[in-house]
């Protein structure tokens, strides 16, 4: 007489398998693809909403502000809250929390697809806002997962699926929502993230509860997160409408204010608390340091690709919608799927200072493809797909090692909380690189910069000039942002294989 093998019932009993780390994958993707494509069809989006081209139209359901706003705030409300989930989930359940993303997901992509007449503008901003919740729930609360039930080479594959499906899914999200939005209707794109959400609950479900250990758990800081929230949002407002309100009118000036004052006041406040909302302590390990700090500036260099797609969009409509623009991305997102296990081999074989040096050096090189906006359309085409191939390789060198570097040094009962920290800067770097990027490209929309034209002559159409001037400073603070990683990595992470026990 045969007995069936026993199901594992608890965590200490479960081994990480292919199930879960699929439903794990999939609820990732509807943050990175499916929230991700709004970057790409922002265009299609507006003239949907309000019945025509946002410059055609008197008096529009959703400005052009409103709508960059709303491009934004979803990593914005995903790196607010992402620190206060990864706790949750360490106190109640890694899994449970996972699950309760996955139910925002579906709710948060329902208030997208309903936006539209006069009450776009509260469903589209709520609606974004709540995937920015879902988000904040799974990322950090999945890579505790990753942590808690993988070990070994079979953990540095799992973070390489999980990063397959963040990095990964940023990297066709342009390429899928272009062509949904443009073969379709963008609409389909969230009808499509509510049914992924839907198996990955299905995948996800029955797997045993993973919580930290007894006795670890903290009180929350909620007067930090408070503090964070005034200044962070602050910061954002300005940065989106700043040009709209007039840069050096008092409630300009207040906003900047409040956001500095308020980073300053949240620094002083966390370090006198014994259970902060964002625990400094963990910056003394200097491989968690380079790895979050690099991964907030490389994170921010999306904006690059969020203007470029819009840039071309503008400046040749008649050539690019939604989806031959987004084609232009193929390279990104191949390069970065493929690669991204090489980056894998890479950290195996010299430790994650250097790929993550290569990874981000690749990435200054892509921005820097990007800049020469003066050329014709032709070599510009060329040059933007090399650009985003080579977008995608770089990340893809750098994700796998900075994830484990990051993951590796933390103390298993801060696995949430540590592991939102460094997706908080994922998120916030995201989010507040491309509120900037946004923000210098429309603010020199109108009139261009007279600089450029003087140092480069504009070939072709001229028109268009001062949308591709703008979109030139744009990439060129991008290539800055890369930089600024290389820094990072370079001064912070330890040369040589060993870099945790």
């Amino acid at each position: 007489m045969t007995t069936a093998a026993a199901v594992p019932r608890t965590a200490q009993e479960f081994k990480g398998n292919d199930k879960l780390l699929t439903g794990i994958v999939l609820a990732v993707l509807t943050f990175w693809m499916f929230a991700g494509t709004v970057g790409t069809i922002a265009r299609a989006m507006l003239a949907d909403i309000n019945g025509g081209p946002i410059d055609q139209v008197a008096h529009p359901n959703v400005s052009l502000d409103q709508m960059n706003l709303a491009v934004s705030i979803t990593a914005l409300f995903s790196g607010l809250f992402i620190v206060f989930m990864g706790g949750l989930a360490d106190r109640i359940g890694r899994v449970r929390v996972t699950q309760a993303g996955n139910v925002l997901a579906i709710v948060g992509s329902a208030f997208v697809i309903l936006a539209s007449g006069g009450v776009a503008l509260p469903l589209l901003l709520a609606g974004r806002a709540i995937q920015g919740l879902a988000a904040a729930c799974i990322m950090p609360a999945t890579m505790a997962l990753v942590k808690s039930y993988w070990d070994g080479a079979g953990r540095q594959r799992a973070v390489s699926m999980w990063s397959i499906g963040s990095w990964g899914g940023a990297g066709v999200a342009a390429l899928f929502g272009g062509f949904v939005a443009a073969t379709f209707n963008w609409r389909l794109i969230f009808y499509a993230s509510i049914v992924i959400s839907v198996v990955a609950i299905a995948l996800v479900w029955g797997t045993p509860e993973s919580k930290a250990e007894v006795g670890t758990h903290r009180r929350f800081d909620v007067p930090g997160l408070i503090i964070f929230m005034i200044a962070v949002l602050a910061l954002m407002i300005l940065l989106i409408f700043g040009r709209q309100l007039g840069w050096t009118r008092p409630l300009t000036l207040g906003l900047a204010a409040v956001a500095v004052v308020g980073l300053v006041v949240f620094v002083l406040y966390e370090r006198r608390q014994e259970n902060p909302f964002i625990d400094f302590a963990l910056f003394r390990n200097v491989t968690f340091t380079g790895a979050t700090i690099s991964n907030f500036v490389l994170n921010a260099t999306i904006g690059m690709l969020i203007v470029s797609q819009q840039m071309l969009q503008i400046a040749r409509p008649e050539l690019f919608d939604p989806w031959k623009a987004g084609l232009l991305t193929l390279g990104y997102a191949v390069t970065i799927i493929a690669f991204i296990r090489v980056g894998e081999r890479l950290l195996r074989a010299f430790g994650p200072r250097k790929p993550m040096v290569w990874g981000a050096t690749i990435v200054a090189v892509s921005c820097a493809l990007l800049t020469p906006t003066n050329v014709l359309i032709g070599p510009y085409t060329v040059l933007a797909v090399i650009a985003y191939s080579l977008f995608g390789l770089g990340l893809a060198f750098y994700a796998t090692p900075s994830t484990d570097a990051a993951l590796s040094n933390l103390p298993e009962a801060q696995a949430g909380s540590g592991a939102g920290i460094y997706k908080m800067a994922s998120s916030l770097g995201g989010a507040i690189g491309a509120a900037m990027s946004l923000a210098i490209f429309t603010a020199f929309l109108g009139g261009g910069v007279t600089i450029v034209g003087e140092l480069l002559q504009t070939q072709g159409i001229q028109a268009n000039a001062a949308v591709r001037q703008a979109g030139l400073v744009a990439f060129m603070f991008n290539v800055i942002l890369a930089l600024i990683a290389i820094i990072s990595v370079t001064v912070t992470i330890p040369k040589g294989r060993k870099y945790h026990d």
